[in-house]
């Protein structure tokens, strides 16, 4: 009896990519390829799990019965259920780790809290999850292209805002990722500023010039000058120029770490030094967080040698180390820095969780502030960019951990008047 090899073929495709997304290979030089393969299913592992039903289902009405490719297949769809449930479970992972940061009483300063239903993951949002990036809410609107600085469409922002007016609004400054060199405002942080635009929030999306055209610290720069801009012309969008919060992937982790924990620098500051750049609050996703080295990992060694040195900062390690140390977030962590809620997977192949951990213990050590740390079993790189059973997740762990301290910062300061 002869079988079909293409659905036999099919099946162990969808087995391949659901065992990388289950455990994804490790190194430096198969990172990239592990992550472009783990990230796509394990987001869109309900939408594999329906493909490899089908595929299945419609190989079993034919005459021809592939006994190996259905169990091949069979494995396949019991590993992406696997995959959904670790989705499923962030919503634990990450109020676990809110409620052990920030007591267990934190949501008594939320204004109300968010019911079973809210919580509950929507299916019907995840059918087509791209579809936010070409029909926003209704309940917002967005105004592109807006100017903030002389590098033409590299410093162009994006506001999200209300659809109704609103006055003294908190602010999210969202920084896309793309590894310094590549990226836009309209790719990435979407889902977040949709939904926080939604409920009150306004919410800038910056570009920002990319090297190795614009070398390091021109993306640095341009972050501290989409603040100035901020603080100068937000009011008049219904935003609150004194209360910046701060957040971005990867590339963009790495710069919203590095902008909450140096503000007011004027060497990164050029023809605004006296401008006051700081956030109240920061929320790194999968972020870089050691340009120089410094925690010892091979992982963390090879990016600055192999890439940060060539593409990024236009030197090497042994001619100017310093460049890298300032470039750390890690290295520049002091007992004023603001409050931050890091996120990280625990299969991130691109930077791996270690990171993120050191991080998280040194800011712990030494910041007076709040210091949550959500780490998210089974999450790659990249999580939160389209709608997604975990994405879905973490921005409603992002919001109450948001409007958690919007609501302190008010009460503070109405206290002090």
């Amino acid at each position: 009896m002869s079988f079909h090899p293409s659905f036999r073929t099919r099946a162990l495709l969808y087995a391949a990519l659901t065992a990388n997304a289950v455990r994804p290979l490790p190194g430096f030089r198969v990172g990239v390829p592990s992550f472009f393969a783990g990230w796509v299913t394990n987001e869109m592992a309900p939408h594999w799990l329906a493909v490899t039903a089908a595929d299945a289902g419609g190989h079993l009405t034919g005459r021809r019965r592939d006994p190996v490719g259905l169990a091949v297949a069979g494995a396949a769809a019991a590993g992406l259920g696997y995959l959904i449930h670790l989705a499923q479970r962030d919503q634990q992972t990450a109020e676990q780790a809110l409620t052990a940061a920030l007591g267990a009483t934190y949501g008594e300063q939320l204004d109300e809290l968010p019911t079973p239903a809210q919580l509950r993951t929507s299916w019907r949002s995840l059918v087509n999850p791209f579809r936010t990036f070409r029909h926003p809410q209704v309940s917002i609107r967005v105004e592109r292209d807006i100017a903030f600085g002389e590098a033409g469409r590299r410093n162009f922002l994006d506001i999200y805002r209300p659809a109704e007016d609103v006055e003294n609004a908190p602010v999210l400054l969202q920084v896309h990722g793309g590894a310094w060199i590549l990226g836009k405002k309209e790719e990435q942080g979407i889902p977040l500023m949709q939904h926080l635009a939604a409920k009150g929030w306004v919410c800038v999306a910056i570009n920002y010039r990319l090297s190795p055209r614009d070398p390091w610290p021109a993306q640095a720069v341009d972050v501290k000058k989409a603040i100035h801009w901020i603080r100068q012309h937000i009011a008049s969008y219904g935003g609150d120029p004194d209360y910046i919060a701060i957040t971005g992937g990867s590339a963009g982790g790495h710069l919203t770490a590095l902008t909450a924990l140096t503000p007011n620098t004027p060497e990164w500051q050029p023809g605004f030094e006296d401008a006051d750049t700081s956030v109240q609050l920061a929320v790194p996703h999968y972020g870089v967080y050691d340009f120089a080295g410094s925690t010892g990992t091979k992982a963390a060694t090879k990016l600055r040698d192999l890439f940060l040195s060539q593409w990024v900062m236009k030197t090497t390690w042994q001619e100017d180390p310093e460049v890298f140390e300032d470039a750390s977030p890690i290295l520049r962590i002091t007992t004023e820095a603001p409050d931050f809620f890091v996120i990280h997977g625990a299969h991130d192949t691109l930077v791996p969780v270690d990171q993120a951990r050191q991080f998280v213990a040194r800011l712990r050590e030494t910041s007076k502030q709040s210091v949550v740390y959500a780490e998210l079993p089974g999450a790659q790189h990249a999580f939160d960019v389209f709608p997604s059973i975990r994405s879905a997740h973490i921005v409603r762990a992002i919001d109450r951990y948001l409007h958690w301290h919007w609501n302190s910062y008010r009460r503070e300061h109405q206290d002090a008047i």
